[in-house]
């Protein structure tokens, strides 16, 4: 059980936890069938002893073209609905759908990672805002589409460039999301991995330096190692192993934090640090290795979910809106000691298969 402390928390009611959760699925449902992904049968993120199984294997399961089109408006029709509110809630008042700010409430922001699941909602934010947003992707595993709809914004300023790179911009405040976070991605290349943790934060930090910004780290719970402590307050060191097979991603996301308040203490950089738990939302990859997409994607193929050890393990789920959300509160408080954001309700394994079978009409 990885879990973020209560304090520290952003959750949501159960009621709105299913009813995200089934947008998620939808959104995995398009991104499946116009992908054409294929699912994975194992959870290498929470790996336990045994094995045990929801429901009959039955071979995929594909809707006939007609279906295909129509979930596919479907769910562009959603995620309008979706875009739209987060407008409104940002007042949204001029003719591109967002809130015109003063010159003076104007903020030049960078979101390194722009292009990827979180940081394109947290872009989609800082846009309905009226700010001018600049992503910094290399594309591993951002993509293109999930921010062209601001491509032709006046405020808006996409630059294809790997942060490992040095870059010289004027910013105002720097969202540093950029590296691979599921095991599959991360795993594929770990001196890559361990380079953007590392090079690219220092890069970050050098620009937040020059130009006096104020720069946010996304960290992870995974600085937490395999826990002794439930949950994790901040002040626990965590139990690691410094040559495991998540060691690229787990140990470059501790020394990112280790040179972040370096540069506070050694230069005055004012800094922020993000420990981000389980999230799910639009825009998750398919095959990403994490148990809510392999939970879909086995269930839309009717397969049997698999689940490590006896399933009572627990884990808590936070949806994407409510991670940009903290992203943003911590970013502009007062407060500059590392920070867990997460969902401190609780669900078991087997509740949550259970759950993606009824959501799926799986077999």
């Amino acid at each position: 059980m990885r879990q973020a402390s209560v304090a520290t928390a952003y959750s949501s009611s159960t009621r709105k936890s299913k009813s995200l959760l089934m947008v998620c699925v939808v959104c995995v449902v398009l991104t499946y069938f116009v992908l054409g992904g294929e699912g994975t049968t194992t959870i290498g993120n929470y790996a336990s002893t045994g094995t045990s199984s929801y429901g009959a294997g039955g071979s995929s399961s594909r809707p006939d073209e007609a279906t295909t089109v129509l979930i596919k408006n479907e769910v562009e029709a959603a995620m309008l609905k979706h875009i739209s509110k987060i407008g409104a809630r940002a007042g949204a008042t001029s003719k591109f759908g967002v809130a015109e700010l003063p010159e003076s409430q104007r903020m030049r922001i960078l979101v390194t990672g722009g292009a990827g699941f979180v940081g394109s909602h947290l872009v989609d934010k800082l846009m309905m805002q009226g700010h001018e947003v600049i992503v910094v992707d290399n594309f591993f595993t951002g993509r293109k589409k999930n921010v062209v709809h601001w491509v032709n914004h006046p405020n808006f300023q996409l630059i294809s460039h790997d942060v490992v790179e040095p870059i010289m911009l004027e910013v105002e405040q720097i969202y540093h999301l950029a590296c691979p976070a599921s095991p599959p991605h991360y795993q594929y290349n770990p001196v890559k991995t361990i380079k953007t943790s590392t090079m690219g934060t220092l890069n970050m930090l050098g620009l937040a330096k020059r130009v006096e910004a104020r720069i946010l780290l996304t960290s992870t719970s995974e600085v937490y190692g395999d826990p002794e402590v439930h949950p994790q307050p901040e002040t626990y060191w965590g139990n690691v192993n410094p040559i495991g097979p998540r060691a690229c991603y787990d140990e470059g996301k501790r020394v990112a934090e280790t040179m972040m308040y370096a540069y506070q203490k050694q230069s005055g950089v004012d800094v922020r640090v993000a420990r981000i738990f389980n999230t799910f939302g639009p825009r998750m990859h398919p095959n990403d290795g994490r148990v809510v997409s392999n939970f879909i994607i086995q269930a839309l193929q009717d397969k049997d979910i698999t689940i490590y050890g006896s399933g009572d393990q627990t884990r808590s789920f936070q949806f994407v809106d409510d991670l940009v959300n903290g992203l943003m509160k911590l970013m502009n408080s007062d407060y500059d000691q590392p920070t867990n954001i997460g969902n401190p309700d609780e669900y078991t394994v087997n509740e949550f298969a259970k759950y993606i079978k009824e959501l799926t009409n799986s077999k």
